[in-house]
């Protein structure tokens, strides 16, 4: 457990659900409501005072991504930038894991209705994600972009983000989703042409956060289809005519973030650079290689990868010879929270999960045999 970076939480100790939901740190609950307090006593200068909360935001979110702030647009979660990353691009194939999170399907059925990019989808072998080979063999010249998770929702595989840009070559575009880890998971984010992620998840800051950053590559060949009027030149020039799109990652922009929910990520976000990546990465591989030594020492079967370079801080397992509901049922009489899943249970801890968790594993998996 990473103690001065678990100081900032009321988790429950048990709770191993991160990957779904991250509950907010008091800082985070303390800068929303500070926000909606603000708001609720107003004069001439509350809006433009609580709207910078967004320019801490977007600052921040740049740094950890390796870029500046005017390749980073902040938006309300990861399928709005996933859904502009689709409608963008004007033609061609995009290659896409058929395994992954429903959110990363949708965008690519909508814009093949519209005549736009249309999906070709890849098939990894079960408990890994796609790897380089599988999409140097789906290369043909009509094959525009790939879009992959950087870490797989299901068992935690971590994409080898470099090794993929290589494998498309300098004229594709590299779309990735980085919700299960971006700030728990060192990566190098500046490979991807576009990268889109959520707050609500590893990075702690409640619903209705996110972001994206844009190369210059994307911001080039991407139209602009759904910008807003915050994404345009002349923003606040109200003349009644149609503006062109801003010429940054700020045409992404459809309108502000609530300043409620901008403050409280601006606040996640901060203690995250605090604490450092690197940090809250080790703490969770810590937790992870405690829980599946736990998992298979109870005779449970592990889904995730074995190798920890190859997965980050999701431990997908089954139990065999017992169903997925009733192991769930024993985890919560030990005060423990997974994902439970139809054929599966997911384990996602965080740096401010203690040791003991694993404790509370071990009894209520052996409680099945009793």
């Amino acid at each position: 457990m990473l103690t001065s970076y678990a100081a900032h939480f009321d988790t429950p100790a048990g709770y191993l659900d991160f990957a779904r939901f991250g509950p907010p740190s008091r800082d985070a609950v303390t800068a929303g409501a500070r926000a909606v307090a603000e708001s609720a006593t107003a004069d001439h200068t509350t809006v433009d005072a609580l709207m910078r909360a967004e320019d801490a935001v977007r600052d921040t979110a740049a740094r950890l991504a390796g870029t500046d702030v005017r390749h980073t647009v902040l938006l309300p979660n990861t399928s709005t930038g996933l859904f502009h990353a689709a409608l963008g691009i004007r033609e061609g194939v995009v290659l896409a894991p058929r395994t992954d999170f429903p959110a990363n399907h949708y965008p690519w059925h909508r814009a093949a209705q519209l005549g736009r990019a249309a999906p070709r989808w890849l098939d990894p072998a079960p408990g890994a994600g796609v790897t380089p080979d599988q999409v140097r063999a789906a290369l043909t010249d009509d094959v525009v972009a790939l879009s992959v998770s950087a870490v797989d929702f299901r068992t935690g595989f971590r994409a080898d983000l470099a090794a993929l840009r290589e494998a498309i070559g300098p004229d594709r575009l590299l779309i990735v989703d980085g919700i299960q880890a971006f700030g728990v998971a060192a990566l190098p984010w500046d490979t991807a042409d576009v990268l889109v992620t959520g707050g609500q998840k590893w990075l702690r800051a409640g619903w209705g956060t996110g972001f994206a950053t844009l190369s210059d590559r994307a911001l080039e060949r991407l139209d602009p289809v759904l910008t807003g009027w915050t994404g345009v030149e002349d923003a606040g020039l109200f003349d009644g005519t149609a503006h062109p799109p801003a010429p940054n990652a700020r045409r992404w922009s459809i309108t502000h973030l609530s300043p409620v929910t901008a403050a409280a990520f601006a606040s996640a976000l901060a203690i995250v650079e605090r604490h450092t990546v690197a940090a809250i990465e080790a703490a969770i591989a810590a937790r992870i290689a405690e829980l599946s030594d736990t998992v298979q020492r109870c005779g449970g079967r592990v889904l995730s990868p074995a190798d920890p370079a190859r997965r980050a801080g999701i431990l997908s397992f089954t139990v065999p010879g017992h169903e997925p509901s009733l192991v769930a049922k024993a985890l919560h009489a030990e005060g423990v929270t997974p994902t439970v899943r139809a054929d599966s249970l997911r384990f996602s801890p965080h740096a401010s999960t203690p040791p003991e968790v694993a404790e509370r594993v071990a009894a209520a998996l052996s409680s099945l045999r009793s």
